[in-house]
């Protein structure tokens, strides 16, 4: 049987996706394709993607109706923390670590709240 092998794209929509995805180059270092569009590519790209349902009530999004959240997995997730809060990104105090990884959770220029995830290293 044919199946789905991985996450193709990810897409939002957006008041001005020039300057949404010139936000997320600059503050994720997710490069772009175009000027609207960004790509993970290359051997540092690899890794598990969690493909998750949550319940329509579920506050994990946020406040919000915010009805879906990226999740990017982040390679120093401390030191992008503090590259963020330097450049005045809004940053939620909360973190989370578990057996599989640290979290924390910043916020968009749109809103968007945006899950960031240090995966423990394969041994």
């Amino acid at each position: 049987m044919a199946k789905a092998v991985g996450v193709g794209g990810i897409f939002l929509k957006s008041n001005d996706p020039q300057v949404l995805a010139t936000w997320y180059a600059t503050h994720l270092g997710i490069t772009g394709l175009d000027k609207t569009s960004l790509v993970f590519d290359g051997p540092e790209a690899g890794g598990m993607t969690v493909f998750s349902h949550f319940p329509q009530n579920t506050a994990y999004f946020g406040d919000g109706q915010q009805s879906f959240m990226l999740n990017f997995r982040v390679d120093n997730l401390d030191q992008l923390l503090a590259d963020l809060a330097a450049a005045g990104v809004n940053i939620d105090p909360k973190r989370e670590d578990h057996p599989y990884g640290r979290f924390a959770w910043i916020s968009d220029p749109e809103g968007n709240r945006v899950e960031l995830w240090e995966a423990v290293p394969e041994a």
